[in-house]
């Protein structure tokens, strides 16, 4: 975050004339030292786009890896079945058999 009082940033100051406090966000301690390949500021969605792509990876893991059907995976993580549908397409795009994503 930058240093500079409200009326000096009509003054266009260089970064190095400006104090920038580099504190980082959830994902990582600092912006320099990020794990994240693209700031999460600038991804689709921000911090709720990033966790709602990672929770569906995990279900897609889970899906695929442990064979668990979208209705457990609906009943472990407290959503509806077509939620759990959602994310999957939304991981495997339009590749996703529409019968294997009925629950048997």
């Amino acid at each position: 975050m930058c240093g500079c009082q409200q009326d000096d940033r009509s003054l266009d100051l260089r970064p190095e004339f400006c104090l920038y406090q580099d504190a980082g966000c959830e994902f990582g301690e600092s912006c320099l030292n990020c794990p994240l390949p693209i700031c999460v500021h600038d991804e689709p969605g921000g911090r709720r786009g990033l966790r709602n792509r990672t929770w569906a990876k995990e279900i897609a893991r889970q899906f695929v890896t442990d064979g668990r059907s979208t209705g457990e995976l609906a009943a472990s993580y407290g959503v509806s079945r077509r939620t759990v549908q959602r994310a999957l397409k939304g991981v495997f795009g339009r590749e996703v058999n529409k019968e294997v994503l009925r629950d048997g």
